[in-house]
């Protein structure tokens, strides 16, 4: 089973002091987050995109770039880039050519967002929502997959037998979609042979097997082998020498981040009762010591069946070297866990 990060290089104030890191600082912190990851043996570090100010990373890729240059093994990929408010083919050239820097170590993972702050930001309307990340993910595909392509669609101009470069290195590019619990997504992901990573970030990851096996059966129903095209799953999480550590030390800035969501989404503020039956075993929170943290991740192999799990620590503003030492527990001291069971 995989193991691996991700992060939105999040910049709340901290609850603590009220100092907010700027957005330079947070970028080169995820830097040394990723170089971290790959010196204790983790596979995966993603970065996502988001236009709002308490997110650093709207160009992910050229974070994960500038880490590409001070690593060698680990899988890079952006969690996610909203595909509905980008062009395919920039997408395609921006991580085919991290694929190059890298040495084929570049991913995909699209989406069509879970903030809308790039559809007004780009001039795209959002009662398009849906059918702008579907025509964008078949172009994706297309232009994936061929070289010089021929292409028409309702929102952006055709493409008329033009050639796409530079070409990804590692064929083809690996792509996955993300979904949040639509089963349309599922289905749509499936049809077309795609990995699918399911966020659960909240309620009992148990719901989420309905999904896993509509991924499944789908990929069954439109040729494919299941084994071939695995699931993985992003959640919120904080690895600490000991269970009470992780409790506390997470609680404060996973607030601060949930009720600023919450109050732009109508949610009431997070209460401590709240976060701790997110912390039970049948909760969406993955806090707690190495050994806590592997049994959580191996219930979610068992019961969803993914082949990865992404471990998204930096929900909101925690200290630089917290999350290093979290980072350093995931691999160091969980990952053998998950490995040997």
């Amino acid at each position: 089973m995989e193991l691996g990060i991700t992060s939105f290089a999040e910049s709340y104030p901290d609850p603590m002091t009220g100092e907010t890191v700027s957005h330079a600082e947070r970028l080169r912190q995820v830097v040394d987050e990723i170089v971290r990851a790959e010196e204790v043996g983790l596979d995966v570090y993603g970065l996502g995109e988001h236009h709002r100010p308490d997110f650093a990373s709207s160009a992910p890729v050229v974070a994960l770039a500038a880490a590409a240059g001070q690593t060698e093994r680990i899988r890079l990929f952006p969690a996610v880039s909203i595909l509905s408010t980008d062009d395919p083919v920039r997408v395609y050239q921006q991580y085919s050519t991290l694929d190059a820097v890298s040495k084929g170590r570049a991913e995909l993972l699209v989406g069509r967002g879970s903030f809308i702050e790039s559809f007004p930001l780009f001039g795209y309307a959002l009662e398009n929502y849906d059918g702008l990340f579907a025509e964008k993910l078949d172009l994706l595909l297309q232009i994936r997959d061929n070289e010089k392509v021929n292409w028409s669609g309702e929102f952006r101009p055709p493409i008329k037998g033009q050639g796409i470069y530079p070409r990804a290195e590692r064929r083809p590019l690996p792509v996955r979609v993300a979904v949040g619990g639509t089963p349309a997504s599922i289905v749509r992901a499936a049809e077309r042979g795609l990995e699918v990573a399911l966020a659960i970030i909240g309620g009992s990851p148990d719901r989420f097997k309905v999904f896993a096996d509509l991924h499944r059966r789908t990929l069954v129903e439109s040729g494919y082998d299941p084994e071939e095209v695995p699931l993985s799953v992003h959640g919120h999480g904080y690895v600490a020498d000991t269970d009470e550590q992780a409790a506390e030390e997470f609680y404060n800035p996973y607030a601060v981040a949930m009720s600023t969501i919450g109050r732009e989404r109508g949610w009431g503020p997070m209460t401590r009762q709240q976060y701790d039956v997110m912390r039970t075993p049948d909760g969406s929170l993955v806090v707690g010591d190495p050994e806590t943290v592997a049994g959580k991740i191996l219930r979610w192999r068992d019961v969803l069946g993914v082949k990865r799990f992404e471990l998204h620590i930096s929900v909101g503003t925690l200290p630089h070297d917290k999350v290093m030492r979290s980072i350093e527990l995931l691999g160091s001291k969980v990952a053998p866990l998950v490995q040997g069971a």
